[in-house]
């Protein structure tokens, strides 16, 4: 699988009377098998505050790669995805419960998930060989 693209962004009101504004947006995009795919995350806003509790970061944006800061957004479903490869199948997943959420971030080597990102922003891809690689291994 080659990652081109993780990206996450705050959804914001259509209409006055939606709830969009609750919520943030998380995406993948990868080539597999030749095809071009781009796998959703949609989550409740308030994990973003909780990150701390996931992750070993303490602030946000959670580290910076080659002069551009890398939001937890950024990382959320790339994080999912690796950790669910049945997502790969998957056009768009949607996460509401904290205790899902935190599921996925258990044993993710975020130091690899930084060298990803630092590969992915200096060379424009990152081809990963099993999601294997970004999980820690007892």
């Amino acid at each position: 699988m080659k990652i081109i693209e993780c990206r996450g962004y705050e959804l914001e009101k259509a209409q006055p009377n939606t709830s969009e504004d609750f919520f943030n947006r998380s995406e993948v995009t990868f080539i597999e098998d030749g095809e071009q795919k781009t796998f959703h995350l949609l989550y409740v806003r308030y994990f973003d505050e909780l990150y701390s509790q996931f992750t070993p970061f303490t602030e946000d944006p959670i580290f910076t790669v080659n002069g551009e800061e890398v939001y937890f957004k950024d990382i959320v479903a790339l994080v999912c995805l690796l950790k669910n490869p049945s997502f790969l199948n998957r056009k768009r997943v949607y996460i509401n419960t904290e205790k899902e959420f935190s599921q996925y971030f258990k044993e993710v080597n975020f130091e690899k998930v930084k060298e990803l990102f630092q590969q992915l922003k200096s060379k424009g891809s990152y081809e990963l060989s099993s999601p294997l690689l970004l999980i820690e291994q007892p």
